[in-house]
């Protein structure tokens, strides 16, 4: 049994999901993969289905009907992770957009004493390839605009690349984790971070994806505008409340 488990979601990534599994099978240390599709319909959970009776031991899935968003997703996956035993648990694109092998030094930081590693574009400057200038402006200056309301130091505060001791997950109160999009991820260093919990980054090159269709949207972006700012407001008004 391996004590990591890497949570992949996806919906339409029929070009990619063999090829990250794959990848993360061959890296130089175990990782267990868990994908969660959202009821594609280009075929993405047949093919990861297909694969299991190679990687029967390794491969898990979760179908679920239709969208229900990126939060759901981990959230899902958390909860497997747990019951399942597992001690160190991570989220990745099936992109290619994180580098798989990248996930050999998430888990280093986290042996070295971290609680929660992030994938950081923004830790030693902007290191995005393949993204429009526009894009990379946005991502940027939303990532700052999250520290300046939140307070974190988090370079990185929107990285969907994460790796979580087990610990983190069972001491935040994951059912009452109110993003279900991209801004997710920011809740759930925003409540890590409450929590007291170490989070060191870990510089990665992001790549945007090559095959298929990105997931994003404005009302992507509208989640995290707004809901950051009823985050913080909660956190500071029932601060014991908002962790519970």
């Amino acid at each position: 049994m391996s004590e990591n488990l890497v949570v992949i979601p996806t919906y339409n990534e029929k070009e990619n999901v063999e090829a990250i599994i794959r990848k993360v099978f061959s890296l130089s240390r175990e990782f267990h993969v868990l994908i969660i599709d959202d009821g594609s319909p280009d075929g993405t959970a047949e093919i990861v289905k297909s694969l299991q009776e190679e990687f029967s031991r390794r491969l898990h899935i979760v179908e679920r009907q239709g969208k229900q968003g990126l939060g759901t997703a981990y959230l899902r996956g958390f909860d497997f992770a747990l019951s399942h035993g597992y001690d160190y648990i991570f989220e990745m694109d099936a992109d290619f957009s994180h580098n798989p092998e990248d996930l050999v030094r998430l888990h280093d930081a986290c042996l070295a004493g971290a609680d929660v590693v992030v994938g950081s574009r923004y830790i030693t400057g902007v290191n995005v390839v393949n993204w429009p200038m526009g894009r990379v402006l946005l991502s940027y200056y939303a990532s700052k605009y999250v520290r300046i309301v939140t307070g974190m130091k988090i370079k990185d505060t929107t990285a969907g690349f994460v790796c979580y001791r087990r610990n983190v997950l069972e001491k935040i109160n994951l059912k009452n984790i109110k993003m279900i999009g991209y801004a997710f991820q920011i809740e759930m260093k925003f409540k890590a971070v409450l929590h007291g919990f170490k989070i060191v980054e870990v510089p990665i090159i992001f790549t945007d994806r090559r095959h298929g269709t990105s997931k994003m949207s404005g009302g992507i972006f509208s989640e995290a505008v707004f809901g950051v700012l009823k985050m913080k407001l909660k956190s500071v008004f029932s601060k014991r409340k908002f962790l519970t």
